[in-house]
């Protein structure tokens, strides 16, 4: 499907979330999405447009004290990551060409799915008077999922980038996409980067 952008204005007020574009999730890391190469171009136009209006999320497991104290059993499937202890913390940075840009853009750590399990995000977008967000990120049925669904419950404006997110399941990714475009057409906007940043200024 095409564009699905209404034609309210992209103000001042309207935050980039980029969310968990890691090494980790690179060709590098222990959990690879494919597509990340692809869409990190698409990625860095849009936080380029305007750093000081982009917020990044990190994926941080947790620790293995911390996760065993919120699980007891170690069999869910948060239990299932490889704690941090066992990670080279490097890989928890954002990929280079997004690491150059903060600041002035926000960083802001996460130990679970949705960017916004984490109070700090939502404090942080309501300092800002924030009033949209045009969520970019990986992985579209995972992480970014999980923040779309929250920030629409909490009563964002929510744009999705259609070619700045990308996933490990391209069934997945079209999936979601078909959902968006079907399903929640009142609640979630798509649209391609070139059509948002024609409007972001």
């Amino acid at each position: 499907m095409g564009d699905q952008l209404l034609s309210l204005p992209v103000i001042e007020r309207s935050v980039h979330l980029c969310v968990d574009i890691q090494r980790i999730f690179s060709d590098e890391g222990p959990w690879p999405t494919p597509w990340m190469d692809r869409v990190l171009p698409v990625v860095a136009s849009l936080a380029s447009r305007n750093p000081e209006r982009t917020v990044f999320t990190r994926f941080v497991p947790p620790s293995v004290q911390t996760r065993c104290r919120a699980c007891g059993s170690g069999t869910t499937h948060a239990c299932a990551l490889r704690p941090r202890e066992r990670l080279d913390l490097q890989l928890l940075d954002l990929m280079p060409p997004l690491a150059a840009l903060r600041p002035p853009a926000t960083v802001i750590d996460k130990t679970s799915y949705s960017a916004f399990a984490e109070p700090g995000m939502i404090d942080h977008l309501r300092q800002r008077e924030a009033d949209a967000l045009i969520v970019s990120g990986s992985e579209t049925d995972v992480c970014v999922l999980a923040t779309v669904l929250d920030a629409v419950d909490i009563g964002y404006r929510v744009i999705v980038v259609r070619n700045a997110i990308c996933s490990s399941s391209d069934e997945g990714h079209e999936m979601l996409m078909r959902l968006y475009d079907t399903r929640y057409t009142e609640q979630i906007e798509t649209a391609n980067a070139e059509a948002i940043l024609a409007r972001w200024g």
